[in-house]
């Protein structure tokens, strides 16, 4: 079974495990084909994060964050007028490497090398290069998404030719090409993945980084590596459960899940609003380790798996009130992501998430290559005294966290969202009313979703509620203190979120968000 945002990744996945293809090879088709279907969401010039799950193994995690750029100094951005922060698009924002590719080389040598996996990279690439070459029809949220950002994007390098038509956003519905991304796969294909860092591509990478302004060089490309990383840990009462380490805010995630079943929030009303509340306290509680310890594990001061101990996670649940919001601050700000799983027949798991951090990245596209870069490096100050300030070759801070839970009863979950600040309040919506409540992934999925703070296309920092939550539970939550901000009964706001269970016996459940164009794909 696969789930991924769009369903032509999905499908994709699919036919390479209907090959006997293994998990690990079916998301390399996926992450390729979605990186072309879904534009605006992510793409091969960003960052990437692995969960991997084999049966009777521990998880391992792939960190494929690219750092930033040797000449990335805050000299560097006074030099060019450029002190209060990063901005977010242009050459400048362009300034860590995209690590997407190194991942998917990580994976597929294990998947090789351990899985016997034996499909070559030109099969798993082949349908996203047919959707490159032939065209995809525009989805509401390319188009949508793209003009609601055209401002900061319209005349960035190499950006109008690439994704807007006679200097405006595909129609919905069009057919929209991309042959140098198609060809660039193929490349990648015939070349192989490290083509990316020290090959041909990457030679013209750098090329056209530098003539968009950017401080990245080819040497930062040739220095960059994904690596194996051992994942954090959180026992609940019910398994345990597994995300990213820093400089992910996996951490957050695990501490969300790990006070709501300090709370025993399972035996609340998984409708109302005491429900809803205790898991925004708990958000703020995790945002609040979150901002004051994580960035680059190189400069944390405190072992992030410290922070999971059950003592510690207990007395961060006694500082919850059951009946008053605490006061809340800024958020972390938007994520242009994608989260996808799969689980193949032998029970092997992939949580998976892709990224550019904002829509459609820094908007530079490489005029050669047809590849969007990412600003994931915006999240780093130009304030010598921040937590995340930037230094040359240091890794930037991440939104992006896709998470695993081991039952104590033989089931596994891979489950995940993209949306800043959100991923982790809907991992919390999803995986509790799923693993609590009882809900199937679908409706786990489907039911009305709350997000506190900003992410992708929003700047409030309000408690933000679909508009399918009753009223009487908007009323209570304001009475409690929360500032709450009602949305449309369907919102994108909330992310794209996903899940697959595998039961014992080898049975398979999922379900897709319906505020995506995704869709689970199984047989």
């Amino acid at each position: 079974m696969a789930v991924a945002p769009h369903a032509l990744a999905a499908q994709a996945a699919l036919a390479v495990l209907r090959e006997g293809g293994n998990a690990i090879e079916a998301m390399i088709a996926a992450a390729a084909s979605i990186a072309v279907v879904y534009p605006h969401m992510n793409s091969i010039g960003g960052d990437a994060f692995w969960l991997v799950h084999v049966p009777g193994q521990a998880p391992r995690a792939i960190d494929a964050c690219g750092a930033a750029a040797a000449a990335a100094s805050i000299g560097w951005y006074a030099e060019r007028g450029i002190a209060g922060g990063i901005p977010f698009r242009g050459g400048v924002a362009a300034n860590t490497v995209a690590g997407t590719v190194s991942g998917w080389k990580v994976a597929y040598d294990f998947s090789n090398q351990v899985l016997g996996g034996k499909l070559p990279l030109d099969r798993l690439f082949a349908d996203a290069i047919h959707c490159a070459e032939n065209g995809i029809a525009v989805t509401r949220s390319q188009n949508a998404t793209t003009a609601a950002k055209l401002g900061g994007l319209k005349g960035a390098h190499g950006f109008d030719e690439t994704y807007l038509v006679q200097g405006a956003p595909p129609a919905i519905g069009s057919v929209f090409l991309q042959p140098r991304l198609g060809a660039t796969l193929r490349q990648l294909a015939r070349a192989g993945l490290d083509d990316f860092y020290r090959g041909e591509l990457a030679q013209s990478l750098a090329r056209d980084l530098a003539a968009a302004g950017s401080p990245l060089a080819l040497a930062d490309l040739r220095r960059h590596q994904a690596q194996w990383r051992q994942p954090l840990a959180l026992k609940h009462s019910l398994g345990t459960l597994y995300n990213m380490m820093p400089p992910t805010q996996g951490l957050v995630s695990l501490l969300i899940l790990g006070i709501l079943d300090a709370l025993e929030v399972g035996k609340l009303d998984p409708t109302g609003a005491d429900y809803v509340h205790l898991c925004v306290e708990a958000t703020k509680q995790a945002f609040a380790i979150r901002d004051r310890s994580i960035t680059d594990p190189a400069y944390m001061t405190v072992d992030a798996q410290s922070l999971l101990e059950p003592a510690a996670v207990r007395a961060l649940a006694s500082n919850i009130d059951r009946s008053r919001a605490a006061p809340w601050g800024a958020g972390k700000g938007p994520a242009d992501t994608v989260w996808m799983g799969v689980i193949d027949g032998a029970g092997r798991a992939v949580t998976f998430i892709q990224s550019t951090y904002h829509e459609y990245g820094s908007g530079v596209v490489a005029r050669e290559s047809g590849i969007v870069w990412q600003n994931r490096g915006c999240s780093f100050s130009l304030d010598e005294r921040a937590l995340n300030v930037l230094r040359p070759l240091r890794k930037p801070f991440h939104t992006l966290n896709p998470a695993l839970a081991l039952f104590d009863d033989g089931r596994s979950m891979v489950y995940g969202n993209m949306g800043g600040d959100g991923q982790p309040q809907s991992q919390s919506a999803v995986f509790t009313r799923y693993a609590c409540f009882g809900m199937n992934p679908q409706e786990a999925v489907s039911a009305p979703r709350w997000l506190l703070g900003r992410t992708w296309g929003q700047t409030s920092d309000t408690l933000k509620l679909e508009a399918r939550f009753p009223a009487e539970i908007v009323a209570q939550l304001r009475r409690y203190g929360h500032e709450v901000e009602v949305l449309q009964d369907w919102d994108e706001i909330m992310g794209h979120a996903g899940a697959i269970v595998r039961h014992g016996n080898g049975v398979l459940e999922g379900g897709a968000d319906p505020r995506s164009d995704g869709a689970v794909a199984a047989y």
